[in-house]
């Protein structure tokens, strides 16, 4: 990122109803490699060292409003209502930057693909600048007609001639000048076109008839990608993970089909790594290099450390933490549990608040019996401590370092360091009496017949 020579804001246009979602989540508030669309965009703008960020919304979506101002604050808020156009959303958002001397760039909270990197370049002009992209289609875009280093004009397709259709540079709608000319040339634009809408796109002609540099930047296709539908959020997930399975290989971590892999926007993996088909990272998961995750495993809120082995068919939950060298295995569901360096948990169990300590073992079938229907309690193994398999422990209770519980037992009391723990009815043998049994039930089902 280059040095930033003025002020920076954003304004990020979210007022969109998005009727073609059909979903009754607003559409800048579907996720995108589990992040809200609009978040990526805020994302970008703090990343591009944006001093305010406004986001404008409308009032048929208390939820996006709600969702800003928890991240941002009230007064990053502004409001287009009733809606009239992407010159008037830009307007509404004057008021909250009164008082702002620096460059403003617009930008969409369904476009959330788009990085600082891309954005950078459209800074540092002294008029008005924006991004455009070579369209493999360029269909219905608007049309960037440039001449030497000067952006003409931005032709709408459907008022195009023959010749500026024939171009492929188009429009992303993305644009930045300095403050006080944005909103002086914004004042001018007029709503006398068929949708009745004022139209940002008309500031770039303003511009040049009042004797403004006007310029073109560019980004790539499936940066500037806008999301306006099921499939096409469908197409932005696929483009979101492709990068991040692209980037982690080139770190050096293994996927033997990284297109099975799916990540969230902030995962963390370290080099050295094998993740096998099908795993899926949630939010906020870390794997220290050198791990092997096997197929089918979910991780999310989850601290795997080195040199562990997770899965197959494991599910790591928020606040698990695994130290270096710690077997996780199949159909084991760990929340909340610190695991201490080589503890094991190989089989069929269900780990939920507590920790196990260093070299530990839990047996095939155990359960931390965590939750009394009102209150989560936990459940402390210590060091090198053996759990049998099919046993409960019924928190809160402390297995002691080097203790052992036999297989089958309900523990609901402390087991002290070195104790063995034995829970479970006496065994008794009844001579004869399963010979007796089956001989009487087959007596009984051969005079049925």
């Amino acid at each position: 990122m280059t040095s930033i020579s003025s002020p920076r804001a954003a304004i990020i246009l979210a007022a969109g109803q998005g009727t073609r979602m059909k979903s009754s989540l607003p559409k800048v508030l579907h996720p995108v490699g589990h992040r809200a669309m609009v978040d990526h965009a805020i994302d970008a703008a703090e990343a591009l060292g944006c001093e305010k960020i406004i986001v404008v919304v409308g009032n048929h979506s208390p939820e996006v409003r709600a969702h800003i101002v928890k991240r941002l604050g009230e007064d990053a808020i502004a409001v287009q209502d009733p809606p009239c156009g992407t010159g008037h959303a830009v307007r509404a958002a004057e008021e909250a930057l009164k008082g702002f001397k620096g460059e403003v760039v617009i930008t969409y909270g369904d476009v959330p693909l788009l990085k600082a990197t891309d954005i950078e370049p459209v800074f540092g002009g002294k008029g008005v600048s924006v991004i455009g992209f070579e369209a493999r289609d360029p269909g219905a875009y608007g049309r960037l007609v440039i001449e030497g280093e000067t952006l003409v004009a931005i032709t709408e397709a459907k008022e195009a001639s023959a010749e500026v259709l024939a171009i492929r540079a188009c429009n992303s709608g993305v644009m930045a000048a300095p403050s006080q000319l944005l909103f002086t040339l914004l004042a001018d634009v007029t709503n006398e076109n068929a949708k009745g809408e004022y139209y940002l796109t008309d500031v770039v002609e303003l511009a040049r008839k009042a004797g403004h540099d006007t310029r073109a930047v560019f980004a790539h296709e499936d940066a500037v990608m806008g999301v306006n539908s099921q499939a096409e959020l469908a197409q932005a997930e696929a483009l979101f993970q492709k990068v991040q399975r692209e980037t982690f290989m080139a770190n050096g971590v293994t996927m033997s089909a990284p297109e099975t892999v799916h990540f969230a926007y902030d995962t963390q993996v370290g080099a050295g790594t094998v993740i096998e088909p099908f795993v899926v990272f949630g939010p906020n998961a870390v794997v220290e290099g050198g791990t092997c995750i096997r197929s089918f495993s979910h991780i999310e809120g989850a601290k795997v450390g080195t040199k562990a082995e997770v899965g197959p068919y494991a599910r790591l939950r928020p606040g698990a933490d695994l130290g270096e060298k710690v077997k996780i295995g199949n159909f084991v569901e760990v929340k909340n549990v610190t695991l201490g360096t080589g503890a094991k948990a190989n089989h069929l169990a269900y780990l939920g608040d507590g920790s196990v300590g260093a070299g530990a073992n839990i047996g095939a079938g155990t359960i931390f019996c965590n939750y009394d229907g009102f209150f989560k309690h936990r459940t402390e193994v210590g060091e090198g401590a053996f759990v049998g398999s099919n046993s409960s422990l019924v928190a809160p209770v402390t297995i002691g370092d080097g203790a052992m519980v036999g297989s089958g037992s309900v523990v609901t009391k402390n087991v002290e360091a070195g104790e063995l723990a034995l829970a479970r009815a006496p065994q008794v043998n009844k001579s004869g009496w399963a010979k007796r049994f089956m001989d009487t039930m087959r007596a009984k089902k051969a005079a049925k017949k």
